[in-house]
């Protein structure tokens, strides 16, 4: 029964801090990406956000209360029960679509493996075994379940296809956007975390959105990351005569 109060922007939002990384996550909401918020108020209203990664919510809420119609994509049974708690104290049901699987390059069964079992907590990926840097992932749980791509969510599940896509898997970025490159061609923007270091991700996720006719904008992370090799990239439909921006 205990929960954290935010004011952003003109925007309150109550979130659920049953321990101490969901009051974490909470409390540093401002300043922990400051460029996904920027991000999501530059996204016109009545759009649709598909919000991978959502862990317990904080994007997603954000975005709906911005008017934004919200799909939000989290696997962990963990964190599911946050997010659906925090959707619910945000009166925000009507507003955002939970999907509790994982998305992946194509329709399989496979486990999902966990690094942690706490409420809000992070580091997990479907069907491999190494987390967000590329390096081996240190397994503490796993459950066996379906994976989706991109193209399977909008053909089976009937859901509209993304008008943007916020995605943060830790790691998995490069597969699940390989399972969506008809559904890429429709979309507008994206922000997707990117390990620099995990060459195979990097270079992967460069080639398909550049593929879907994407350049990338800028990438940012707080000063709170100062020595990561991780930042959120901005990419946007590219202008006929335009080059991308050097970032």
């Amino acid at each position: 029964n205990q929960f954290f109060s935010i004011n952003h922007n003109g925007v309150t939002i109550s979130l659920v801090t049953p321990n101490i990384a969901s009051y974490s996550r909470a409390a540093t909401f401002s300043i922990k990406e400051p460029e996904t918020l920027e991000w999501i108020d530059s996204i016109p209203k009545n759009t649709v956000l598909w919000d991978i990664g959502a862990n317990v919510g904080l994007y997603s809420i954000y975005a709906a209360k911005k008017k934004c119609k919200v799909y939000s994509f989290e696997p962990s049974v963990f964190n599911l029960e946050l997010l659906a708690r925090n959707i619910f104290k945000n009166s925000l049901e009507n507003e955002i679509t939970i999907i509790p699987l994982p998305l992946t390059n194509f329709r399989q069964r496979s486990t999902f493996n966990m690094s942690g079992t706490d409420w809000g907590g992070a580091m997990s990926t479907f069907g491999e075994d190494f987390g967000y840097d590329g390096k081996r992932m240190n397994e503490v749980f796993k459950f066996s379940t379906i994976g989706l791509s991109i193209e399977d969510v909008i053909k089976y599940l009937d859901i509209p296809p993304p008008d943007y896509i916020k995605m943060d898997v830790d790691g998995l970025e490069h597969l699940i956007l390989d399972g969506g490159k008809t559904a890429l061609g429709k979309v507008k923007e994206v922000l997707v975390e990117v390990n620099d270091d995990f060459y195979d991700q990097s270079d992967n996720v460069k080639d398909l959105l550049g593929d879907a006719g994407f350049v990338l904008r800028e990438k940012k992370h707080s000063s709170m990351f100062e020595n990561n090799s991780t930042y959120n990239q901005i990419w946007v439909r590219k202008l006929e005569g335009k080059d991308a921006v050097h970032v």
